[in-house]
C-alpha cells in the first residue's frame, strides 16, 4: 500500500474514533455538540451582550421593507401636484427633492420616508398631505451554495423554510453534510450572523417546528462531508472496511 494511502487511512481511523466517542457521550453532551449556536461573523451591534445569541432567527418574520440604493420611489403631494416626483435612491443613500435639500433614506421604511419628506417641506407647505409608493426595488432573494443540486441565487417569493429552500435548490448531494448546514444572515449592513443547523436531525425526528424561516439575502451553505473529502485517496475496497457514507 502506498504511503499516501497509509496516511489517509490513519486520518480516517482517528475521525471514526472521535465519532465513536461523541456517540458514546451522554444525551446532554450530544445536544451540546450538535446544536451549538454559531458565532457572530462581523462586528457585534452596539447594545448586544458578548456571547449572547442574537434573536435574528426568532424575531419578527415579516419586517417592513427598508430602502436601498437603486430603489425607485414615487412621492405625491395631494394638494401640491407640481411637487410630485419619482426619485431613485442614489448609491450614497440620498434622494433629491424638487424644493428641499436631498434626504438620506438608506435603510428607512416608507412611512419613515413620508415623515422625513413632510419635515423637509415644512417651510414650503402647510399641513401637507403626502403619499409615498415604492415603484421598483431589488426583488427579495436567497442564495444556496455548497453541496446542493443547483447552487445559485433564488427569488424569495413566499414564506420559505431552510428545508424547503434546499429542496428548491435541487436537494442535498451525496457528499453533503446534512448535520452542519450554515445559515448566514444579514442583521445590518455591517453585521452578519452565522448559525449551524442540524437539518439531518430535524428531518429524522420529523420535527419541522425547528425549520428556520428564511429572510431576504440569507445565504445557505451546505458543506462537504469528511468521507467524500478523503475518498479520492483511499481504494474503495479498503474504505468499505471502515465506514459507509451514511455514517456521515
Amino acid at each position: 500500500m502506498s504511503r499516501v494511502c497509509t496516511i489517509c487511512i490513519s486520518v480516517l481511523t482517528c475521525c471514526l474514533v472521535q465519532q465513536f466517542l461523541v456517540a458514546a457521550a451522554s444525551p446532554a453532551q450530544q445536544s451540546e455538540i450538535t446544536v451549538e449556536p454559531a458565532a457572530v461573523v462581523a462586528a457585534t451591534k452596539p447594545g448586544v451582550a458578548d456571547g449572547v445569541w442574537s434573536p435574528a432567527l426568532t424575531g419578527v418574520r415579516r419586517p417592513l421593507y427598508r430602502l436601498r440604493s437603486s430603489d425607485v420611489v414615487e412621492i405625491d403631494f395631494t394638494f401640491s401636484p407640481e411637487l410630485n416626483e419619482t426619485v431613485t435612491v442614489q448609491p450614497d443613500g440620498y434622494v433629491p427633492l424638487k424644493a428641499a435639500k436631498p434626504l438620506y433614506v438608506q435603510g428607512i421604511t416608507l412611512e419613515e420616508l413620508r415623515e422625513a419628506v413632510r419635515r423637509a417641506y415644512v417651510g414650503v407647505l402647510h399641513d401637507s398631505e403626502i403619499t409615498v409608493v415604492l415603484r421598483d426595488f431589488d426583488r427579495p432573494y436567497f442564495i444556496a451554495a455548497g453541496e446542493v443540486g443547483h447552487p445559485g441565487k433564488y427569488e424569495l417569493r413566499a414564506d420559505l423554510t431552510v428545508s424547503e429552500a434546499v429542496a428548491l435548490a435541487g436537494g442535498f448531494t451525496p457528499r453533503a453534510k446534512h448535520s452542519q448546514v450554515v445559515l448566514f444572515r444579514h442583521i445590518s449592513e455591517e453585521t452578519i450572523e452565522s448559525h449551524v443547523l442540524n437539518v439531518k436531525s430535524m428531518l429524522k425526528s420529523r420535527n419541522l417546528g425547528e425549520d428556520v424561516h428564511l429572510r431576504p439575502r440569507d445565504v445557505l451553505f451546505v458543506p462537504q462531508n469528511l468521507l467524500s473529502k478523503i475518498r479520492q485517496f483511499i481504494p474503495a475496497s479498503t474504505l468499505s472496511l471502515y465506514a459507509s457514507p451514511t455514517q456521515f
